[in-house]
């Protein structure tokens, strides 16, 4: 009798494993499907020379100034989505998946460096015939927007930096998403490739909002998804164990080579990068413009986008002068890449049908 009602203990604790083992695990998610879902009509895929196949999108006015935008960390293109539909008119705005996010993915070589990264971007740069460009970034992407104008400034003609990474702060680590925290944690981060919390990415985004009501169930649903696109979390671990070796001292130090005209954006309720690095950055760069937004977190581009894309065209008429700034664009007309299909790769709809 004490025989089986071990063995039926045994039994329920074994079944309560399962449901917890089953509840927690996630598992990698095809890329096919992740593109069904989120390359929206002007995703293009291309496979770049260094062997990545990059998602990029290259939308709004084919005929007006190039404003690229690049995402932060464990984000996507889809950050920038607001500053699409307000910008779209008057530029030409080509977004894209960094290496190891999005729709991207894990790239050959794994190198997740400031350095690589920048190299990524020229090289869709290249892709697409552009010599000329503005770029933006937002927290990581920021740093890669800087290196990209460190490493070519004859290529850019105006850079604008958007609580950005690269000035080394200190912070309070309540402030730091848990998932960050655990990215950065050796033995935890390899548990975590196959254990992800839904809980935890909606715990990283409410971090960087004030208004909670920005972050929405589809956000997270996104977020959740595109950290499960095979390989990103693998590429996040590694991305998270090279900041070991990162010399942010030393990058902050070349900022001051930076002559192109500069804009600064930043939430003052910016916890991740306080709003201290904000004014170093405008110290390092004398140029440049600060606008600092009240009671606004990392993301203004998403929580404020309607005032801080009119920031972003004020700024660029004057910095891009006197270069015209093209009428916007008859409805519905897009821009193409450079070269034929063939050559510049699928469209999301050929990718996601394979």
């Amino acid at each position: 009798m004490v025989k089986r009602i071990l063995m039926g203990t045994a039994t329920l604790i074994v079944l309560a494993l399962a449901v917890i083992f089953i509840s927690v695990v996630q598992f990698d998610l095809p890329r096919e499907k992740l593109i069904g879902k989120y390359a929206g009509g002007a995703s293009q895929f291309a496979t770049l020379p260094s062997g990545a196949s990059a998602h990029i999108r290259d939308e709004g006015n084919p005929s007006g100034p190039v404003l690229v935008l690049i995402h932060g960390s464990n984000a996507s293109l889809h950050t920038w989505e607001p500053w699409v539909a307000e910008l779209g008119g008057t530029y030409r705005i080509v977004s894209m998946d960094l290496p190891g996010h999005g729709l991207t993915g894990r790239v050959p070589g794994d190198d997740y460096s400031r350095e690589a990264m920048a190299a990524f971007v020229i090289e869709i740069m290249d892709l697409l015939d552009i010599d000329r460009f503005a770029v933006a970034g937002n927290s990581m992407g920021g740093g890669v927007a800087a290196m990209v104008t460190l490493e070519h400034p004859g290529r850019v003609s105006a850079l604008i930096l958007v609580d950005a990474a690269g000035i080394p702060v200190e912070r309070d680590a309540n402030d730091v998403p848990l998932a960050f925290r655990v990215a950065s944690m050796p033995v935890i981060s390899k548990i975590m490739r196959y254990v992800l919390p839904r809980a935890m990415v909606e715990e990283g985004l409410r971090k960087v909002f004030v208004d909670q009501s920005k972050v929405t169930d589809e956000m997270v649903a996104r977020y959740f998804d595109l950290s499960l696109h095979e390989g990103n979390r693998d590429a996040t671990r590694i991305r998270f164990s090279q900041y070991a070796n990162r010399n942010d001292a030393a990058f902050a130090a070349r900022l001051g080579e930076i002559s192109a005209p500069t804009l600064i954006m930043w939430g003052d309720k910016d916890g991740l990068i306080p709003v201290s690095a904000a004014h170093e950055f405008k110290a390092r760069i004398p140029q440049a413009e600060l606008v600092i937004y009240e009671n606004v977190g990392h993301v203004p581009m998403e929580e404020v986008p309607e005032e801080s894309a009119a920031a972003v065209a004020a700024f660029l008429a004057t910095a891009l002068a006197p270069a015209a700034v093209a009428e916007p664009a008859p409805a519905g007309e897009t821009p193409a890449m450079a070269g034929d299909e063939e050559a510049v790769g699928e469209t999301a709809d050929e990718a996601g049908a394979e």
